[in-house]
């Protein structure tokens, strides 16, 4: 919890909203105003030593609006917890006796530091960096800094050198036009990306100084990692041909000699490889991927090869799940890391036989981040009653948790916690699909509710079981919450997560109207108070419902696709494209039936949109398709254009604080399922 934020501050942030319902306002229950204190922790590292484990810790800065993290030290067990600094991504150097970790610096923006671990604790700023580090590691004997830089190039065509020989003295001229010459040329929360390329650098650890490039054709290069010996870095990146841009799912792992800059290529499989992960030993590469395919989702394998890429051979054929995040054994037997599936998250070790096995089990969010040698275990676990925190375990005793950390324990004290049911249920073709139900404290099933349904993103990602205070403030509120994950979610496995090719939305909205019925069945929810929202995918999906049930109250559709035509070639990317069977000049057809704007004149549900103004996944002008057909044939509706958001609503804290707030508005402006008519 943060203090001295002076009280006035919070004050007129609240004041800029409406009252709450009567039961939020109850001392005994989560109250939005408890998100100006929430907090998080990511990414322990446990110290070479293993006494120690340094951590980041995120915490709102009421002042600027935004998050800020700063890095905390505890000994193993959890003691003699303290701060160290402001900053985010430590790793401990090779010997333990410094920790790295990139900050806010001079002469602006993030930039990389080090601090040494001793009585002394002295800090030093080791780049003056134009561009953000990113992907920062150490070298083995613990002298340099390897990390990834953008290194823009520069293309004016050599007009602007005539444009400046015409320009009078002292004038003042428009600046030069922008051009851009790449397929892919911005990123969403990133803005234009330049015609430029990902390099890898290295940065003396004890001097600082001027980073030395150490890649240079022009391409991207993934994050690095060293071999034991320092010698050789391997890192993931596209294909290294010409127009390789236009390469879709094709990447590589590669070997770069640190000495003399060259480059190995050693996967050759038409198919994406990442997550290069180096053994112990320095004998053998962990890595993820798949054969190529245009599906729309597989998932990925684990793979090892030889450290000269001979040799590769797969070890979880039996395993339908994407590893992440892998962790060789200290013993070189094999490899852990961590699963999603079916809501949960837990650990699994592959031996290098090919032998699988799930290490933790418990229906939980478990986010394992370092394994010491002597087989401890530190991460992040959030459970639907409990925040997230770091904990240990032995990985002799995987059952057994110690929580080190309780960082919204004074925030929670007091509050009474919403319960989360877990149901499946039947959809059509048979598909069996799981859901959560979010009910309010001291929930009555003698009484009735009004029901919100929350349709995840994506649309392949996963609604899981970690604790969410966006859910739990509604239910505060006296909201019922149901989320679910319909077909074409990941955790499922490949066939369920591709079953949306070339068909979505479709099917997956039975999915989520058969989620809602079987939540009317359990005899508590107020069927003519139902509403439904999402953002991105869950916008596409909403906006999909409304235009084909006339069961909501009222709908906000965030961030959505509206038109497939118009989207496929102003997203931050070309890949939309390959989403469908032809080309839209090709045939249209598909992307007209998909898309949510062809249905509009369905429409009668009062449906609210909330995207960001900087949005480049999905652009406003999709938000704004919507809007004006909505409002042309007199549908009730509302366009929220949030200021300061790139994709989502929910980036800056008081943006957060709106969006729970005009979603409750909106819904509870419409407290019936009784709607105008809407012009055909």
């Amino acid at each position: 919890m943060r203090t001295g934020t002076p009280l006035r501050v919070l004050a007129a942030l609240l004041l800029l909203v409406p009252v709450l319902p009567a039961a939020a306002q109850k001392p005994d229950r989560i109250q939005l105003s408890d998100y100006l204190e929430w907090e998080s922790v990511s990414n322990p590292q446990i110290s070479p030593d293993g006494r120690q484990i340094v951590f980041a810790r995120r915490w709102v800065n009421k002042l600027e609006d935004s998050w800020s993290s700063s890095l905390y030290i505890m000994n193993i067990d959890g003691s003699k917890l303290r701060k160290l600094t402001d900053g985010s991504n430590p790793i401990w150097s090779p010997d333990g006796t410094r920790i790295a970790y990139t900050h806010q610096g001079e002469p602006g923006g993030t930039q990389i530091f080090v601090r040494w671990m001793d009585a002394e604790g002295a800090t030093t700023q080791l780049t003056r960096l134009t561009s953000a580090p990113t992907d920062i590691t150490w070298s083995p004997d613990g002298k340099y800094i390897a990390f990834r830089q953008l290194v823009p190039s520069s293309n004016n065509w050599g007009v602007e050198g005539k444009v400046n020989a015409l320009k009078p003295r002292n004038a003042t001229w428009t600046a030069a036009p922008r051009i851009v010459e790449k397929l892919v040329y911005r990123r969403d929360r990133v803005g234009f990306t330049g015609d430029g390329y990902q390099h890898i650098f290295l940065v003396d650890a004890v001097q600082g100084g001027t980073p030395q490039q150490i890649t240079f054709e022009d391409y991207d290069h993934g994050a690095p990692s060293f071999t034991p010996d320092g010698k050789t870095i391997i890192f993931a990146g596209g294909p290294r041909v010409p127009d390789a841009e236009y390469m879709w799912r094709e990447s590589e792992i590669y070997a770069l000699d640190v000495a003399t800059g060259a480059v190995k290529q050693l996967t050759n499989r038409r198919g994406p490889d990442g997550q290069p992960t180096i053994s112990p030993d320095g004998r053998m590469i962990a890595y993820t991927g798949y054969d190529y395919t245009d599906d729309t989702w597989v998932d990925s394998k684990l793979y090892v090869m030889n450290i000269d890429g001979s040799n590769p051979r797969v070890l979880t054929t039996s395993l339908d799940r994407t590893p992440q995040g892998l962790i060789w054994a200290h013993d070189n037997s094999g490899i852990y890391f961590n699963v999603q599936s079916e809501g949960s998250q837990n650990l699994y070790f592959a031996s290098l036989r090919g032998d699988v096995r799930q290490v933790t089990k418990g229906v939980h969010m478990l986010s394992v981040d370092d394994i010491h040698r002597t087989g401890i275990a530190v991460g992040t676990r959030t459970t639907p009653m409990e925040p997230g925190d770091i904990v240990t375990f032995s990985l002799k005793s995987p059952d057994s948790f110690s929580k080190l950390t309780a960082v919204n324990e004074d925030v929670l004290a007091g509050k009474k916690i919403g319960e989360t049911e877990e149901i499946w249920y039947t959809s059509v073709d048979n598909l069996r699909i799981q859901g959560w139900i979010v009910k309010p404290p001291d929930f009555d099933p003698s009484k009735k509710y009004p029901l919100m349904l929350e349709i995840h993103g994506g649309p392949h990602s996963m609604y899981n079981v970690g604790f969410s205070f966006a859910r739990q403030e509604h239910a505060a509120n006296g909201y019922v919450v149901l989320y679910t994950n319909p077909r074409g979610s990941t955790g499922y496995g490949s066939a369920f997560g591709n079953a949306i090719k070339n068909a979505y939305p479709s099917k997956d909205f039975d999915d989520l109207m058969k989620g809602v019925d079987e939540v009317i069945a359990k005899g508590y929810i107020d069927t003519s108070r139902l509403y439904v929202f999402g953002c991105s995918g869950g916008g596409v999906l909403t906006a999909w419902t409304v235009g084909h049930t006339d069961r909501f109250a009222a709908a906000s559709s965030n961030c959505p696709v509206i038109n497939w035509l118009s989207f496929v070639g102003t997203t931050d990317g070309a890949s939309w494209y390959r989403n469908f069977a032809k080309l839209p000049w090709e045939d249209p057809s598909e992307h007209l039936r998909r898309s949510p704007l062809m249905y509009v004149g369905n429409v009668k549900t009062p449906t609210m949109l909330m995207t960001g103004v900087n949005d480049l996944r999905t652009p406003i002008s999709q938000t704004e398709e919507f809007y004006q057909a909505l409002k042309l044939r007199k549908v009730p509706t509302a366009m929220l254009r949030f200021n300061d958001e790139w994709h989502g609503t929910s980036s800056k804290p008081s943006n957060f604080l709106r969006t729970q707030l005009y979603l409750r508005h909106w819904f509870e402006k419409y407290p019936e399922a009784t709607r105008p008519r809407a012009d055909n």
